[in-house]
């Protein structure tokens, strides 16, 4: 059986709640984040990002392009606070919720509470009452999958949704820019660019074996998903991988002395945070990102579960003095992965697919 699959996408929620709490910023260009040298943009409201705006980016280049920019320092306790409400709405039509971070979730209304047969009219009551119980607006898509719904809930952004029916899957996703695929970065759309794969069609003509030579592993996802073939159900708890803290410096830091000393600092919030969380891992990965912009990940696995600040510093120290710096460094980043929620019983089957196309209202 197909399922029905709302991927619900608040509209630039950081700053959208930022607008909503303060009048004044209405109708202007804001970004969420840090205004120093150093700061990156959070969030970026539809006003900023008219000039090129957008999350990741540095203040100095989000700056450069919107001389007007408003900065607005990021008040995470009030985006979970709304992120709950709107978790609770989500709550009262299927309990197939699984949240990919504060602004977004998978829904899956299959089967739900209220007894509605269309995905889509129970996608726009969503909406209508997020609108109504937070004031915030909210877009949406809908399919038979998740691949597929996430896709769709950008192109009618903001305030919109769209929905593929069962019977549209083939034709949406052949006539799809390879850089609307979902997963598919920069880097991949180069390269699929110079194989001659611009669009979802031109990708569906490729086999298997050229996908999986060329893509290696992504290979396969690339050659199912483009056939509308996606079978990761919608997890409610979705078990969490890593957990990690890093921090970007106001200055280059040349000196080892003093890494280390950030190290200690962003030690302790991750086990402040696995303390919160309950859980442990065996494998320690340091992230290093030079002064030119270039990253660096160095990992080791150890055999026990560790959670503590003095281990996981520790072996971050070891990692740091594996190899000499090539350069003065911007960021350093510590995270935990191989964590103990990784239990049997909670570990994904893969599933063998049955194709049955059943035509039911969307």
């Amino acid at each position: 059986m197909q399922r029905k699959i709302i991927h619900i996408d608040m509209d630039a929620f950081y700053a959208s709640v930022e607008q909503l709490d303060n009048p004044d910023l209405n109708g202007k260009a804001i970004a969420v984040g840090g205004s120093s040298q150093r700061g990156v943009v959070a969030a970026a409201s539809y006003e900023a990002r008219k000039y090129g705006v957008k999350s990741a980016m540095s203040s100095v280049m989000a700056k450069r392009n919107c001389p007007h920019l408003i900065f607005v320092k990021p008040r995470f306790e009030r985006y979970k606070e709304i992120s709950q409400l709107i978790r609770e709405i989500f709550l009262e039509y299927t309990d197939l919720v699984e949240p990919l971070s504060l602004d977004e979730a998978y829904l899956d209304v299959t089967e739900n509470k209220k007894g509605n047969p269309s995905a889509t009219l129970i996608a726009r009551e969503i909406r209508e009452k997020i609108k109504e119980k937070t004031g915030l607006n909210a877009s949406a898509g809908i399919s038979i999958n998740k691949f597929i719904a996430k896709i769709a809930s950008d192109f009618n952004k903001p305030n919109g949704q769209k929905t593929v029916n069962p019977e549209e899957v083939e034709e949406f996703l052949e006539a799809l820019d390879i850089r609307k695929f979902h997963g598919v970065g920069k880097v991949t759309a180069e390269k699929m660019y110079l194989l001659g794969i611009f669009t979802g069609r031109d990708l569906k003509t490729k086999s298997l074996e050229y996908l999986t030579e060329k893509f290696r592993k992504s290979g396969a996802h690339y050659f199912n998903v483009v056939r509308g073939i996606h079978l990761s159900e919608v997890k409610p708890n979705r078990i969490r991988k890593s957990l990690g803290a890093e921090r970007t410096f106001n200055e280059n830091i040349s000196s080892e002395i003093f890494m280390l000393e950030r190290l200690e600092n962003i030690a302790e919030e991750i086990e402040r945070r696995l303390t919160k969380s309950k859980v442990a891992g065996k494998t320690v990965t340091l992230k290093i990102k030079y002064s030119d912009f270039t990253l660096q990940t160095r990992s080791k696995t150890i055999s026990y579960y560790i959670s503590n600040k003095e281990l996981i510093l520790e072996i971050a120290k070891e990692l740091l003095y594996q190899e000499k710096m090539k350069n003065s460094v911007r960021l350093l980043g510590i995270s935990l992965s191989n964590l103990n929620t990784d239990k049997a019983g909670e570990i994904s089957e893969v599933k063998k697919e049955v194709e049955v196309q059943l035509k039911f209202e969307f």
